[in-house]
């Protein structure tokens, strides 16, 4: 009888410790969640060895690491968003800058016929241009959410880019451009809405126009399972570590953002190849920036 006493004591002894030791645990793991919570990077350990303590333990480390991650990616996307809103405030207070002070001289009473024509000439274009962005705007916010209306068919990329170098002829002259065309013959065709593509090819074009420099060389080509249209000019302003960001939303080489490169064309290219399966590139060799699309065949 005295011995199952004494062994019931030490049976009590033994749970009583072990409780003592899971209680001092969780105390313990709930001073370091406190900790958790006023400093990033904090996490829970175990003080005495217990499977289900340390199972629970390492459940709520993985959701403190989950919460880090969401807090980091929301600071990110809020650092992103508050550029962009500067950025889209900066673009479109340019050229409504400039219309209200032309604007302003065509008031003027001592303003002759020559200037006044003059001063309407770059109103229009400021509105254009104001135009322009607006409508980017709006048409990257669409494709990124989804909205933009793509029915993929089969088109002939020779077809779609033939009319759109021969609208630009007179820009490309004014700009003084020496163009290049190398057109493969007889294309096969690829799967893509027509519009999308027309839209593409033209911010590839008007990229050039605005950013390039002294020569242009376009080219349509197969290159394996791929056509690809490439637009190759001179860019000496352009980095290696620019390379990276030229499809960026906003993103240019010119820090100066003279309102002319707002960087939203060539987003709108990447995100219109990529929601029909293709893919956009960019490529930098000797001072030459090519950039273009792969079209998958």
């Amino acid at each position: 009888m005295l011995i199952l006493l004494i062994l019931s004591l030490i049976l009590l002894t033994a749970v009583l410790y072990a409780q003592y030791r899971r209680s001092r645990a969780l105390r313990r793991a709930a001073r370091d969640l406190k900790e958790a919570r006023m400093v990033p990077g904090t996490r829970l350990r175990l003080y005495s060895p217990d499977d289900r303590l340390e199972e629970l333990l390492s459940q709520i480390n993985g959701l403190l690491e989950d919460k880090e991650r969401e807090t980091r990616v929301l600071r990110s996307r809020e650092e992103s968003l508050r550029r962009q809103i500067a950025n889209v405030s900066h673009d479109l207070r340019t050229p409504l800058t400039s219309i209200l002070g032309y604007l302003q001289l065509m008031g003027r009473e001592d303003i002759s016929p020559e200037e006044y024509r003059h001063c309407l000439e770059i109103v229009e274009g400021r509105a254009k241009v104001l135009q322009d962005l607006i409508t980017s705007f709006y048409d990257l916010s669409r494709i990124e959410g989804g909205e933009y209306p793509l029915e993929l068919q089969s088109v002939d990329l020779r077809r779609r880019l033939e009319p759109l170098l021969a609208g630009f002829y007179e820009d490309f002259e004014q700009a003084g451009f020496q163009v290049t065309v190398e057109l493969m013959e007889s294309p096969p065709a690829v799967s893509a809405d027509p519009g999308a593509v027309t839209r593409i090819l033209t911010n590839l074009i008007g990229n050039a126009l605005k950013h390039g420099s002294k020569t242009l060389d376009i080219r349509l080509y197969q290159e394996g399972q791929t056509l690809v249209t490439s637009f190759s000019n001179d860019a000496p302003e352009l980095t290696q570590e620019d390379l990276p960001r030229v499809f960026e939303r906003f993103y240019t080489a010119d820090q100066m953002r003279t309102g002319q490169n707002t960087g939203l064309g060539l987003a709108i290219v990447k995100d219109l190849s990529e929601q029909m399966g293709h893919t956009a590139f960019a490529e930098l060799k000797d001072g030459v920036f090519t950039v273009g699309v792969r079209w998958k065949l």
